[in-house]
């Protein structure tokens, strides 16, 4: 066979060479090499066997095979075929076949051996998608295994192949790009100015300097649609959830300069003819998912340097070219050097599911590129026990739909129960990266849009009769719930735009009044208090439980509110469905106590009499180690007897309580060891000594201060009105000292009273 005269072809001989000598190889070639259409033909050429060309796109796909199959002079599903989802053309004489990553993978579970193929070629293994970095492993498992004569060749459009070298165990090959000089200028967007803005800006001036087409890539279809109602040009848009007809169109060229509006799609893998100008946004979106919230959804994201320069080369593929790149030159140096793996950041259900059917649920008996994070993969599990898909019958019927597992189950259990016309047309709407423009759903069924386009092929998956439903269903909100069942919602109060999710995560949604809502797409503005409903449609408690019956459980609701709460609560996740009051004095006792934890012993009444007794039991634990009364001890050892609720609290009997914890025997003699009264005055225990206050002329009959269980007693001297006169912990030495200024001062002011001079002889 006759090859165009490529950059890629000198290096073919070396290429196949390593590839008999090894059975893998890793290729590093730039795009506009000829990697992805000139290598497969000579595997085709050299080797027997199917070869195997996995693509991490379909638009990707397609452009591949029909590029070889022009090449050879013949339409494409004759030696030159491809297979991506809803979408297959080969023959009995297919010899290449290109296929999406997810497809291929789809078709080893099926046959682990890959009959028939001889080698598998993973293309633009650099982007690190979720698919191709699984397909890669599971390709490693199986070649180990089964097929130690299946050749495995991975291509890369950056030097970072060191790591694919190790796995493959294989050498790494170069080649170099014949690519025409570009020029590089930096387009940095003023004060405030959106994205779209910043690069209608730079595509004018592209339009002003270069001839030939200008290829802008931008982050999403709203930021394309924004921008091409800002530019005065012919624009041809270019992204995913476009039409096969119509992605393919925009990679033909026009018959006059041309402005091509693309997201990431357009990076790699396939050729847009007649750019002479790459305009760069800088920015990519990509899947990110918040495991704590339950949300999945896009993120945007700075490109890194890889894929910026990988982006500028499609500029100088035909002819010299201009990049034009909308961020300061400052910052370049500040971007990533390659993209993170998908498999660090995305929702991994899928790839879950494909361990478990491949027999390697936590995926640690595989080699990995990067192996998928331990708490990801392990809220992907829980997410799969959730919607059934672990069950190993349901598990491969699940996988083979070959849409995401929620999906998946939704289209089975949902054309059972709500018919196949419903479930497929819920699915293909859910399936669709687009979101609708309208957060209803029934409003979203009746647009237009390219999802409408895999209804009919979903509908033959389904297990009902198309376009019937039992009685009684037939709603698509319960497809929609079978789909995201943590995602049922319930409104917290009846004037509210709040609702609670099964996950136990709060979303807002201001157009609806209905009680429940199956919610389809939802998600969370940095710093936001609630999370947004995007998509979502009505609901009620029977649909809800007829969806989540795993989510469906009954708790016991024992705390305390300010009073006793002790209810049989049946949920639904996060969500109450009904409760009733548990009659078990156990129960109630266990809600007191922790009333009793939360706010105290003031629960109980206190006596005057009880407080001075806990007081005196107090002041022993300190001094002779007695059991202590403290909250926390009280708590424990309290006897709720009957009590039941709050205002039982207060009929407990404090003084038996603390005298039910006087030791025995040495509780015999408390009150000789902690007397509420000495003479005529009350001890009081509150301080770190005890505190007695008498009249002084009381006080005089001891010649030496009181002591309690060893320790001496402050006494508080009174004057015969009751007014202090002195204190002190040593009546000894104030007899001596102290009192003779204090009698003089006494008897001046109560001359009727007999002060001794020497109180201490009178003691005697």
């Amino acid at each position: 066979m006759h090859l165009p005269d490529l950059p890629v072809k000198p290096v073919l001989p070396e290429l196949l060479e390593q590839l008999r000598r090894h059975g893998a190889a890793v290729l590093v070639a730039p795009p506009g090499t000829g990697k992805t259409t000139l290598v497969p033909l000579a595997l085709h050429d050299e080797f027997d066997g199917k070869v195997l060309v996995a693509e991490p796109r379909r638009i990707a796909a397609r452009a591949a095979a029909a590029r070889m199959a022009s090449l050879l002079g013949e339409p494409v599903g004759h030696t030159v075929g491809y297979s991506v989802r809803g979408d297959r053309r080969t023959s009995a004489h297919t010899r290449v076949e290109v296929v999406t990553s997810g497809l291929l993978v789809r078709r080893l579970q099926h046959d682990q051996e890959l009959a028939g193929v001889g080698t598998v070629l993973l293309d633009e293994c650099h982007e690190r998608h979720l698919d191709a970095d699984l397909l890669l492993s599971l390709l490693l498992d199986a070649r180990a295994g089964l097929r130690p004569d299946l050749k495995l060749l991975a291509t890369s459009a950056t030097v970072a192949a060191q790591r694919l070298s190790e796995l493959l165990g294989a050498p790494v090959l170069h080649t170099e790009s014949r690519m025409f000089p570009t020029e590089i200028t930096y387009v940095p967007p003023a004060r405030n100015e959106h994205v779209e803005n910043t690069v209608a800006r730079a595509v004018a001036k592209a339009l002003s300097e270069v001839d030939g087409d200008v290829l802008a890539f931008l982050p999403g279809v709203r930021e394309i649609n924004r921008t091409a109602a800002l530019l005065d040009a012919d624009t041809v848009v270019l992204h995913g959830q476009l039409s096969a007809q119509t992605q393919d169109a925009a990679l033909r060229p026009g018959h006059r300069q041309r402005v091509v509006l693309a997201t990431s799609i357009a990076e790699s893998s396939l050729t847009v003819p007649g750019v002479r100008a790459v305009v760069d946004a800088g920015l990519a979106r990509v899947p990110r998912v918040d495991h704590r919230r339950g949300l999945a959804g896009l993120a945007t994201i700075r490109v890194s340097q890889a894929v910026a320069d990988q982006r500028a080369g499609r500029a100088g593929r035909e002819a010299p070219g201009r990049v034009y790149r909308c961020w300061p030159e400052h910052e370049h140096s500040t971007l990533p050097r390659y993209p993170e793996p998908e498999i660090k950041t995305a929702d991994l259900t899928r790839l879950a599911l494909e361990l478990a059917v491949w027999g390697t649920p936590d995926g640690s008996g595989l080699n990995w590129w990067d192996a998928p994070p331990e708490g990801a993969l392990k809220a992907a599990r829980e997410t799969l026990g959730a919607i059934g898909a672990l069950e190993p019958g349901r598990r491969d019927r699940i996988a083979n739909v070959g849409l995401h597992p929620r999906l998946g189950r939704a289209l089975i259990d949902g054309s059972a129960l709500a018919g196949n016309r419903t479930a497929a047309e819920v699915v293909a709407l859910l399936d669709d990266s687009a979101h609708p423009a309208t957060n209803d759903l029934a409003t979203a069924l009746k647009s237009p849009g390219k999802w409408r386009q895999e209804v009919k092929k979903l509908e033959k998956l389904g297990t009902g009769t198309p376009g019937t439903h039992p009685e009684g269903h037939g709603d698509p909100a319960l497809v929609v719930a079978l789909a995201y069942p943590e995602r049922l919602a319930k409104r917290r109060s009846k004037n509210s735009n709040v609702y609670l999710m099964a996950n136990g995560t709060a979303v807002e949604h201001t157009d609806s009044h209905a009680k429940w809502l199956a919610v389809a797409i939802a998600d969370r503005e940095p710093g936001s208090k609630h999370g947004r409903i995007r998509l979502a449609a009505p609901a009620d408690e029977e649909l809800a439980v007829t969806a989540a019956a795993a989510l469906v459980h009954t708790v016991e609701d024992i705390r305390w509110n300010g009073d006793v709460i002790a209810n049989q609560v049946r949920k639904l996740g996060a969500i109450t469905l009904d409760e009733r009051p548990l009659n078990d004095l156990a129960k109630s006792q266990e809600a007191l106590r922790l009333g009793l934890e939360t706010e105290g012993l003031g629960l109980l009444k206190w006596t005057d009499a009880a407080q001075r007794l806990r007081e005196r039991m107090a002041f022993l634990h300190r001094t002779r180690d007695w059991p202590s009364v403290d909250d926390e001890h009280l708590i424990r050892a309290i006897d709720l007897g009957k009590a039941r609720k709050r205002s039982d609290l207060a009929k407990i009997d404090t003084v038996a309580l603390l005298r039910s914890l006087l030791p025995w025997p040495e509780g015999a003699e408390f009150d000789k060891l902690a007397p509420e009264r000495i003479g005529q005055g009350k001890v009081d225990y509150t301080q770190d000594q005890p505190v007695l206050s008498v009249r002084i002329q009381d006080a005089m009959k001891w010649a030496d201060t009181p002591q309690i269980a060893g320790v001496p007693v402050v006494v508080h001297l009174l004057s015969p009105a009751g007014r202090p006169t002195a204190v002190t912990s040593d009546l000894r030495s104030f007899w001596r000292n102290g009192y003779l200024k204090v009698r003089s001062e006494l008897k001046g002011r109560y001359p009727k009273h007999h002060w001794p001079e020497r109180p201490w002889d009178r003691s005697r």
